[in-house]
């Protein structure tokens, strides 16, 4: 309910924020009916709906309307009688009395109720989503969603930063993932494209003086979608200039938990953080979900003498499933194959007994082996080890994966835990040409403690880059970027691109770097997902007014449509056949 409401021409208050300090007063409200009743020929009751709630009132006479019809409703303010009171109403301890009805707008019966009472299927939600949106569901998620907006803005404002919209229509770029294309009608042949982030924009701007920078940003990817993917996402966009990693933290720390106070009512603690390496080896991922336990053990040293065929591998990694020993044969065969589709050669398990591990592979283990893995994450007896020996990032993700499977709750539940994850690589291996990738953006910062290894041994290099998580999901990215010629060249040449590529690719950018850049770094995250983690649900859908579906469609406007034969001959587009 909104605390700013006034008065207008047309109603005096919204109908759920009536109450007995209202008894006496006339007034009028606004909204759709959500239900009436008929006493005799000489009474009846209006249940009338707004998004603050409802309201009864009482109408002398009967009454021409439905549900949803639109309607203005006048009279007084009185305390229900005595046996009439409904607690499980906010308005519940009053009711309008002597009303008169005015028909704004009358209305057909809806495709389905709007009162949440029962489970609607969601094409049909989606097809009627100015339906849809009247749920109060819907209206909480969205209003939270406006709340988080509010949050955001008034934290950057209180730091400093100024808020400068960037362009909808940019230069097609090679990086990251497909872009929207946009065809020039001015200029046949030639096309703009629909950005997947301000990244350039925002680090032209702090060339530009404006040395912090935010913006509440419409994005466009043409990705595979999913419950925390849509072609089109909202992030909080921000850079700085003069700053190091810690203040960037520090910045999206305070906005964020702003928006969980003005969403939840509760102000989360500090955001802790770790370091990209410390989340592989405890959780096997870069997007940890510090919700529960499980952490992963490393028994690698224990094992690298081993006589056991199963376990002959740069590393072992183990993990404890408490109440695990219950798991099936079928069940464990189930996690196996899911191991070795996630990469694993295979998956070995030991339940603990009271005799001691029970596992095929348990007789062939020695004394230290055995109690190695009986001791893994405190196990008790009851629990289940599970054990993959592989190289070393393969071993922690597929671990990683098979913890989340069994033990994390759906993203929506549960405490909120924040984490920042630092230290990335640089580098994330090499292409089919042999040279290396960047496992951020070729403008990421290096560590500076590993300047010297760029040549040497760049795998090794850590990046200045940074993601927020939540409840395993990633919020957000950022980094501190390179404004350093000399370094900016070190990393191309390891990174493949010639000066003249670098030229064609990134031209304007480097351009303006010659023009004095200063130090800066910035951060992204994603609303819709801050959003939804909010308002308890798991797909991003719900806190967006108008998604797509998971096949990329508007089922509401039946777009992605064809254009007019006019519309293709203006923008010089040949009539390419469907499929």
């Amino acid at each position: 309910m909104s605390k700013n409401f006034e008065a207008t021409s047309m109603r005096t208050l919204l109908c759920g924020s009536i109450d007995e300090g209202h008894v006496g007063a006339e007034i009028s409200v606004c909204g759709w009916v959500a239900k009436r009743r008929e006493h005799g020929e000489h009474l009846a009751f209006l249940d009338l709906r707004d998004h603050s709630g409802l309201v009864q009132a009482v109408v002398p006479g009967s009454l021409d309307v439905r549900s949803e019809y639109v309607v203005r409703v006048t009279g007084t303010v009185t305390r229900r009688p005595e046996g009439t009171v409904n607690d499980r109403l906010a308005t519940g301890q009053v009711e309008l009395t002597n009303c008169t009805v005015e028909v704004l707008s009358v209305a057909e019966a809806p495709p389905f109720q709007l009162d949440d009472r029962v489970e609607i299927d969601e094409q049909v939600r989606l097809r009627y989503r100015y339906l849809d949106l009247r749920r109060e569901a819907m209206q909480h998620n969205l209003r939270l969603r406006a709340k988080v907006n509010a949050a955001l803005r008034r934290a950057m404002d209180d730091q400093g930063f100024c808020e400068v919209e960037t362009p909808l229509l940019w230069a097609p770029t090679p990086e990251g993932a497909r872009e929207f294309v946009v065809p020039s009608r001015l200029h046949p042949g030639e096309f703009y494209v629909l950005p997947q982030s301000p990244q350039i924009a925002k680090q032209l701007l702090m060339v530009g003086g404006f040395d912090r920078y935010y913006q509440i940003a419409r994005c466009l990817r043409d990705e595979d979608l999913r419950a925390d993917r849509q072609f089109e996402f909202t992030q909080l966009d921000l850079e700085a200039s003069f700053v190091t990693q810690d203040d960037v933290l520090g910045f999206v720390s305070r906005a964020v938990l702003d928006a969980a106070e003005a969403a939840t009512g509760v102000r989360p603690g500090a955001i802790p953080s770790m370091t990209w390496a410390t989340a592989l080896d405890l959780y096997g991922t870069d997007k940890p979900d510090l919700r529960f336990g499980m952490v992963l053990c490393d028994l690698s040293a224990t094992f690298a003498t081993t006589e056991v065929k199963a376990f002959a591998a740069s590393t072992v990694k183990a993990m404890r499933v408490a109440g695990g020993a219950s798991f099936s044969r079928g069940r464990l065969d189930q996690l196996t194959d899911q191991a070795k589709a996630l990469g694993a050669k295979g998956l070995a398990w030991f339940r603990v007994t009271n005799e001691g591990l029970d596992s095929p592979l348990a007789r062939f283990l020695s004394a230290d082996e055995s109690a190695a893995i009986r001791d893994v994450d405190g196990a008790e007896v009851g629990d289940i080890v599970l054990c993959v020996a592989d190289e070393y990032v393969a071993a922690c993700r597929v671990l990683g994966s098979l913890r989340v499977a069994l033990g994390a709750p759906p993203v929506s539940e549960g405490p909120h835990h924040y984490v920042w994850v630092t230290e990335f690589p640089l580098f994330e291996g090499v292409d089919e040409d042999g040279h290396l990738q960047a496992a951020h953006h070729p403008f990421t910062m290096p560590h500076p403690d590993d300047l010297d290894l760029i040549e040497s041994r760049p795998l090794e290099v850590r990046s200045q880059a940074y993601d927020l998580v939540l409840n395993g999901w990633e919020l957000g990215s950022g980094s501190v970027r390179i404004h350093r010629a000399d370094v900016q060249s070190r990393i191309f040449s390891a990174l493949g691109i010639s000066d003249s590529e670098a030229e064609s690719r990134f031209g304007f950018l480097l351009g303006a770097f010659k023009y004095g850049a200063p130090p800066h770094a910035g951060f992204a995250f994603g609303i819709d997902r801050l959003a939804a983690i909010f308002a308890g649900v798991e797909n991003i859908r719900e806190v967006i007014a108008y998604p797509k579906t998971q096949s990329g469609t508007d089922l509401m406007t039946g777009a992605p449509k064809s254009i007019t034969e006019r519309q293709r001959r203006e923008l010089r587009l040949a009539n390419a056949p469907k499929g």
